[in-house]
């Protein structure tokens, strides 16, 4: 096994269980706001809404098409739209009730801060995300992800989203190191892993549901208890 310094973990969906955490938000958001009367017919249709939307308007966002700012304009009328309800019925606070609602839940995926303690005694740890700085700080606060790491790199800080290398490459400035010095930790074939390989750093794909990708990953796990093993 070769050495490493650094570990690069990305955030969503790797450590902070973003589709429970989404979810809880979601069902609070459908009763608390009466979604129903404002013409979604059920909470599953508004679930359903969010992920077609919300993935097109992430994807866009990855590739540049669509900034942080009209992301979030435009992400809930166009959920309304594609549910069937009423776009213009929105109350003005609905988006940031979401992001506040959502950036406070706790959930992290299954033995997350075991392995967070256990590597942190042997190398340092990182996170590069390209998720935007304010959420981001919040979700490892309220979820107590804040305390394994020591450099969080976020897109909106760098101006660049992974697999743009040039947010890897902002990281090995900022801590000095190389990129055979590292190892990147994330379930996203394209950002996390071709992004890596961009950077000719090494990668660990986290795959609990055993996708099949196109790419060939340094080393592929399904749980993160099995970084004790390569770690």
């Amino acid at each position: 096994m070769k050495t490493y310094q650094h570990l690069f973990f990305d955030l969503d969906h790797t450590l902070w269980d973003y589709d429970r955490n989404v979810t809880e938000s979601l069902q609070e958001l459908y009763e608390i706001y009466g979604l129903h009367d404002l013409g979604i017919p059920s909470f599953e249709k508004f679930f359903e809404s969010f992920h077609a939307v919300n993935f097109q308007l992430w994807d866009w966002y990855n590739e540049g098409k669509i900034d942080k700012q009209n992301l979030r304009k435009e992400r809930f009328p166009r959920i309304f739209d594609y549910a069937g309800g009423r776009s213009d019925a929105i109350p003005a606070e609905f988006e940031e009730d979401f992001m506040h609602r959502t950036s406070s839940k706790p959930h992290v995926f299954p033995y997350s801060k075991e392995i967070l303690t256990y590597l942190r005694e042997k190398y340092q740890i990182h996170v590069i995300t390209n998720g935007f700085n304010e959420s981001q700080a919040k979700k490892m606060k309220s979820s107590g992800l804040d305390v394994f790491f020591e450099l969080v790199v976020t897109s909106e800080t760098t101006g660049h989203k992974k697999p743009d290398p040039r947010i890897f490459f902002y990281a090995l400035e900022k801590l000095n190191t190389r990129a055979e010095n590292c190892l990147m930790i994330g379930d996203n074939p394209l950002s996390d892993i071709l992004g890596a390989q961009r950077a000719e750093i090494d990668q660990v794909f986290f795959n609990p549901e055993g996708k099949k990708i196109d790419l060939t990953p340094t080393y592929e796990i399904k749980h993160l208890r099995e970084l004790e093993s390569l770690l």
